[in-house]
């Protein structure tokens, strides 16, 4: 029993993408569970907001206030994320990218253009790096992707009725405000209770690991939701096709999470720019994917939830073996 609980520690991330598999596997191949899944399906999408809330509420419950504000290698992960970004939408316009190749590329961009994860405050902090800093450009993150994704989805040729006619300042505050929903209210909530509800404050914080657990219990909602829009792919989305974009969001995430933690060595903070540019809040993706682009373009973020993790989770056995592991 040691021995399990021990493995569960060490590989939580990877055991909850499983178990999110699975589950939807089950509720969706087996006749007498159908109708339960079927029931289930309406709340899916309210239950990953509700855990992101915890989780970052959790987070900023710890976070040193006084020591949010942007720093130089906020500026330089930030520029290179724009980069990035605009060479793909040139690179598609100036092909005339469609069909496969459009949705090969979609799925790319929105892997690159989803905003730093809110939870990769939690695994730069248990890989000893500094929250408040991750914190502060988990905002500007969001803030870049909301300028974005107006700019430049509108561009890319073949759009579906979602954005045919987008106004820039509507989708911008939609957007904005879908973020400042996620990130802008836990964090008030933590600032109050750190100020004013001191017992509920010092039990949240006693609680070992309390927001790194909730993130894995969101991966279960998230992989089966990814899953579940491999199965209802539609008949002409080949296997080959979808191995395809799972291999390109591969490396895709490797030269994400190279290039940042190359730059962060300049600034002496390896740990949180790799994790800055490496680790994308993919249910953001996800969801960006599915209302504005083709919903298959949303197996790229899914896959790329698979990748980012498997590295994070090397990542926290390797800190651990050498008792580097810091509380979250």
């Amino acid at each position: 029993m040691h021995r399990f609980i021990v493995f569960l520690k060490n590989w939580t991330l990877p055991v909850a993408m499983l178990t999110g598999a699975v589950i939807y596997l089950l509720f969706h191949f087996i006749p007498c569970l159908q109708p339960i899944g079927k029931w289930y399906a309406p709340y899916n999408d309210h239950v990953l907001p509700d855990f992101m809330f915890l989780i970052l509420f959790v987070t900023f419950c710890k976070v040193d206030f006084h020591k949010l504000r942007p720093v130089k290698w906020h500026l330089w992960i930030g520029i290179q994320q724009i980069v990035f970004v605009f060479i793909l939408t040139g690179l598609t316009i100036g092909f005339h990218l469609s069909g496969r190749m459009l949705i090969l590329s979609e799925s790319i961009l929105v892997c690159i253009i989803g905003p730093c994860a809110a939870a990769a405050a939690v695994i730069t902090a248990k890989l000893g790096g500094s929250l408040e800093e991750m914190t502060t450009y988990t905002f500007l993150s969001n803030f870049i992707s909301a300028l974005l994704i107006p700019v430049c989805f509108p561009l890319l040729p073949q759009q579906g009725e979602a954005t045919m006619h987008i106004e820039f300042f509507s989708l911008f505050f939609r957007i904005l405000w879908r973020v400042s929903i996620i990130l802008l209210l836990p964090m008030l909530l933590a600032y109050i209770v750190k100020h004013t509800m001191h017992h509920f404050h010092q039990w949240v914080i006693s609680i070992h690991d309390l927001s790194y657990y909730l993130w894995g219990a969101s991966l279960v909602v998230v992989t089966g939701t990814t899953v579940r829009n491999i199965v209802q792919a539609e008949d002409s989305s080949s296997l080959p096709f979808l191995l395809s974009i799972a291999f390109v969001s591969l490396i895709l995430c490797f030269i994400q999470f190279a290039i940042g933690r190359f730059i962060g060595r300049y600034f002496g903070r390896t740990v949180e720019a790799g994790q800055s540019l490496g680790q994308k809040n993919t249910a953001f993706a996800i969801w960006i994917a599915t209302a504005f682009l083709s919903p298959l373009s949303s197996v790229g973020p899914g896959c790329y939830i698979l990748w980012q993790n498997i590295i994070n989770s090397i990542e926290i056995w390797h800190y651990r073996r050498k008792g580097l592991e810091r509380s979250t």
